[in-house]
């Protein structure tokens, strides 16, 4: 039997005895002293009996859980109150795109203008729920050796002529496996044309392979027409998927959860090589790779694997030799195929979708 939330005594007296009582005419503290309960347990189902309309005899088929229901109805939603209106969500997240503007501004408003309004945690927690149901996200299913996402990181690093002390910045690509989030880092000078294939072919040469996809941004060496449903690749990117046997997969403008993988990677490459490399000094592009080989084998997060060629003639055999691990190739697979790996036990129970690398022209 429930009991009035104002009274958390508590009550195995039925709720039809004290209605009964009440009817009869005794005083509630003999009523208590009956049933066994507080004075307060007693009064409080009078009032709710009082609230409900409720009579003595009760109304012929009247059991326990209708008598319940009376005494105890399903609170209305605050939001359909007209003292109480929920705010105009769509307004909300529109307000909060503009720049300075906070939810607690929002928040503050919206209690200016119906003083008896909710209050900031409903407001926040609701807020957060609506978006959900406004913009679901699709979870994406990485098959291992299927994809790798690839994009520049908007931080770059600082080379330094020798001779001149001429100060250019760097690039740093980032590339990040779908199943795995194995990631692979190199410097370059810039977002090129040249540079773009360049960064590719030492990527899939330091893979070992080629991925089936290769999922991309749409800056201007990869994609000419940004488009939402047909994208226009460039004609020389997509010779190179052409040779390498791939697909290039343009991610749609402006939605980075198209990219999510390399978004992250991309983060973690910035916080893991280029702070920690922020203070030191390069005279050369070779010595700047070689750099963020060192700096991200020593301190990168085990689950994140960033590596960089040594140089122009880079070849997977050599690094593997230098540095007395396996070599790049079997990193990949196990990262991506093996079914021993735990952490990605449910999706890697299937072949790898992984070709070797054509033969140079």
């Amino acid at each position: 039997m429930r009991k009035p939330d104002a009274y958390p005594e508590i009550v195995d007296a039925p709720d039809q005895r004290s209605s009964t009582f009440e009817a009869a005419g005794p005083d509630e503290r003999v009523i208590a002293r009956m049933l066994g309960v507080s004075n307060g347990v007693v009064h409080g189902y009078v009032r709710r009996a009082r609230l409900a309309g409720l009579t003595w005899p009760l109304p012929e088929g009247m059991d326990d859980e209708g008598l319940e229901l009376l005494l105890f109805p399903a609170p209305a939603a605050a939001s359909q109150s007209d003292r109480r209106p929920a705010p105009d969500w769509v307004y909300v997240e529109k307000e909060l795109r503009r720049r300075s503007v906070t939810r607690l501004l929002l928040w503050e408003e919206y209690r200016a203008a119906n003083p008896d309004g909710f209050g900031y945690t409903w407001f926040c927690t609701t807020f957060e729920a609506w978006k959900q149901r406004a913009r679901p996200s699709m979870r994406q299913t990485h098959i291992g050796g299927e994809k790798v996402f690839v994009d520049f990181a908007g931080d770059t690093i600082d080379i330094f002529d020798p001779i001149t002390g001429e100060v250019r910045a760097m690039k740093l690509f980032v590339a990040a496996m779908g199943a795995s989030n194995y990631t692979y880092a190199e410097a370059c000078p810039s977002e090129s044309l040249s540079d773009w294939i360049g960064v590719h072919a030492n990527l899939f040469r330091y893979l070992g392979g080629v991925p089936k996809f290769v999922v991309c941004d749409n800056l201007k060496a990869a994609v000419t027409n940004p488009d939402r449903y047909d994208p226009g690749l460039n004609r020389t990117y997509a010779e190179m998927a052409g040779h390498y046997g791939t697909a290039i997969l343009a991610a749609r403008p402006r939605r980075p959860k198209d990219k999510a993988k390399v978004e992250v990677a991309v983060q973690i490459a910035q916080r893991w090589i280029l702070a920690r490399l922020r203070n030191q000094r390069f005279f050369s592009l070779a010595e700047l790779n070689t750099a963020i080989t060192g700096s991200s084998s020593n301190s990168t997060p085990a689950r994140c694997a960033v590596s960089a060629p040594a140089g122009p003639n880079y070849s997977p055999r050599s690094t593997s030799e230098a540095g007395g691990a396996a070599g790049p190739a079997l990193c990949l697979c196990t990262l991506e195929a093996l079914p021993c790996r735990p952490r990605l036990s449910r999706r890697d129970r299937r072949p790898l979708v992984f070709h070797p690398l054509p033969p140079d022209p």
